[in-house]
């Protein structure tokens, strides 16, 4: 267990040899949710998981001013310096996901490529309806405790995708969520996800970003698609995987497909092959060149 900013232990697992890569869970996760992901590329790559603070064996804080987004950024930050990583590919979900950008943007000589799938929840111009959603998230949980609010919490409008393609996962899904830690929760909902940053926020800084980026939607995770094409027009090396019939918990859901897109990506960075955006694709023309339209 590493020792992070304000004395916080992270509990973390290191599986396989090779180019390190970070897997960072959502806020239904943990460590464990990436079981399929470290099967896979453990083979080739050196896979790091680990579980957010207020998810144990990770420590859990009681104050909320110990949760934010920026020291999530930070967390990942403690994970490559205790295992003296200098560049790692870093692959994150949703709550992680946000994580991942956040630390592509303000650590891009620490990363070797980032993904980010899921992102977006609560990326609309007013923001208060989400802000009490999620102030209202954290005080069931709190009042009722984790395990009865994973009851209403698991089969939500993204979620259900899941319970529908594959029973046995989503009850697994639905038994390790119900077993952590209701104050973890409560804490990282009010002082991570409500009080981070709108995708749409990010433009200035996306635009900057010169990372190979993988941006992977679910076409039925609705609060995220429109964000992950904001951030595709953004980035200029992004590219952007849309899963079909998919909802929130991608790489549950088709855990094949994710992995071969995200192999392939890492495949192209390996090679430089992954490209940036020809600024030739930005006509204003859906059937002429800009040069040509303005002559």
């Amino acid at each position: 267990m590493p020792l992070t900013n304000n004395d916080v232990q992270l509990y973390y697992e290191v599986t396989g040899s090779g180019v390190p890569v970070v897997f960072v869970h959502e806020f239904a996760g943990e460590h464990t949710s990436w079981t399929n992901q470290v099967e896979f590329f453990s083979k080739k790559f050196q896979v790091i998981t680990f579980n957010a603070r207020g998810y144990p064996p990770s420590d859990v804080p009681e104050s909320e001013k110990s949760y934010s987004q920026d020291i999530a950024v930070q967390d990942i930050l403690s994970i490559l310096d205790e295992l003296n990583i200098e560049k790692a590919h870093i692959v994150g979900l949703s709550m992680g996901g946000y994580a991942t950008l956040l630390f592509g943007i303000q650590f891009p000589e620490r990363c070797l490529s980032i993904t980010v799938a899921g992102v977006g929840y609560g990326s609309t111009k007013d923001r208060s309806n989400f802000e009490k959603d999620a102030e209202h998230v954290a005080n069931r949980i709190l009042q009722e405790g984790i395990e009865k609010f994973g009851d209403i919490y698991t089969v939500s409008a993204t979620r259900v995708q899941l319970q529908n393609k594959d029973r046995k996962a989503w009850e697994e899904f639905k038994r390790l969520f119900q077993n952590s830690s209701s104050l973890g929760h409560a804490n990282t909902m009010l002082g991570v996800q409500r009080n981070r940053p709108s995708i749409l926020s990010l433009e200035k800084e996306m635009k900057k970003i010169n990372t190979p980026t993988l941006i992977i939607t679910g076409d039925e995770d609705e609060p995220c698609l429109e964000p992950s094409i904001f951030m595709k027009r953004c980035i200029p090396t992004s590219g952007l995987f849309i899963v079909p019939n998919t909802g929130h918990t991608v790489n549950l859901e088709e855990p094949d497909l994710f992995n071969q897109m995200i192999e392939n990506f890492l495949n192209h960075v390996a090679n430089g092959t992954w490209p940036s955006r020809d600024p030739r694709s930005w006509s204003k023309s859906a059937l002429l060149p800009d040069k040509e339209e303005n002559e």
